[in-house]
């Protein structure tokens, strides 16, 4: 029995881009034979998404999963070649039953993902029969789960499935109020793109570099000559605090609400009205196409690292 390696798996998956665990139990099943190896996958009905791989999958849909209890979740981009499959009801339907996948066993990465049970099948053999059946190569591009043992999860997806948040709140309430609460919240993060909850998660590093470019903004304003330094502080210190509003969920004004209110206080008030604590301490926002930008750019990491 000829030794297989993993530099061998790694050959075949190149050469068929079927997933990793087929790729050694053909090469078992063929003794190490490259060439046999190629025809026992084609044989399982891997040759047809085989033959699909090197197509682009530039479209696809984001979808999320929140368990009943609302403890448990999980967002997933399944990334497909053409905008008309990426909304189609199979495509967006099954996306969501591999999150749901994603949120019951909290997979270390995509391969780890592949192996998964997904009914009586697992997720690769799943995944390889809806390339079979929707025409198009299909890729998992990124997942997240998480959970909220003291709290709640809420998701949400816009636009058929082209953005897909899930946050995550700690509560002692699942009211319809709170429930809607975080609803709200998630649409607001869907819409304004937050990159922090609050701006007591931003980096100090951030935050002085922001403040140098703000100040030297101000210095070279000709109808800022003579001023003092108490006054450019004061000048930088409110206009990075304008910018922190753009980018700190908590200080972004609430796009549902009135009187320019802040999410913080929209929170803050119906957690008052509840007579619970209600405290949003992370989010997730993906957006379809952004997983492959963000493989393309550790792609070009690594061949900068190589070339060193």
């Amino acid at each position: 029995m000829a030794q297989i390696t993993a530099a061998m798996v790694k050959q075949l998956r190149e050469m068929t881009d079927s997933p990793m665990m087929e790729c050694k139990k053909a090469l078992v099943e063929a003794d190490g034979d490259m060439d046999a190896a190629v025809d026992v996958l084609r044989k399982n009905g891997l040759a047809k998404a085989a033959k699909k791989a090197g197509r682009e999958t530039n479209e696809g849909a984001v979808a999320a999963f929140v368990s009943e209890d609302g403890k448990t979740g999980a967002l997933l981009e399944l990334s497909c070649e053409t905008d008309f499959v990426g909304s189609n009801a199979k495509f967006t339907g099954f996306a969501s039953k591999v999150a749901e996948v994603v949120a019951a066993t909290e997979p270390a990465d995509v391969d780890a993902l592949l192996e998964k049970p997904m009914g009586e099948e697992t997720v690769s053999s799943e995944l390889t029969e809806m390339i079979h059946i929707m025409g198009e190569n299909m890729k998992i591009s990124r997942f997240a789960a998480r959970k909220a043992e003291n709290g709640a999860l809420a998701s949400y997806i816009h636009m058929g499935g082209k953005i897909g948040v899930l946050v995550v709140a700690d509560t002692d309430s699942d009211s319809d109020a709170v429930k809607e609460c975080l609803k709200n919240v998630a649409m607001q993060v869907a819409a304004l793109r937050p990159q922090y909850v609050s701006t007591d998660d931003v980096d100090a590093d951030y935050k002085e570099h922001e403040k140098s470019i703000l100040l030297a903004q101000a210095k070279n304003d000709p109808k800022n000559a003579n001023k003092p330094d108490e006054i450019f502080e004061k000048m930088i210190t409110g206009r990075l605090n304008k910018e922190l509003k753009e980018v700190c969920l908590l200080e972004q004004e609430y796009f549902k609400g009135e009187n320019k209110e802040s999410v913080g206080k929209y929170v803050e008030s119906v957690a008052k009205a509840e007579g619970c604590k209600l405290v949003v301490e992370k989010f997730i926002r993906f957006e379809t196409g952004e997983g492959i930008e963000k493989k393309e750019e550790d792609f070009a990491a690594e061949v900068a690292a190589q070339m060193q």
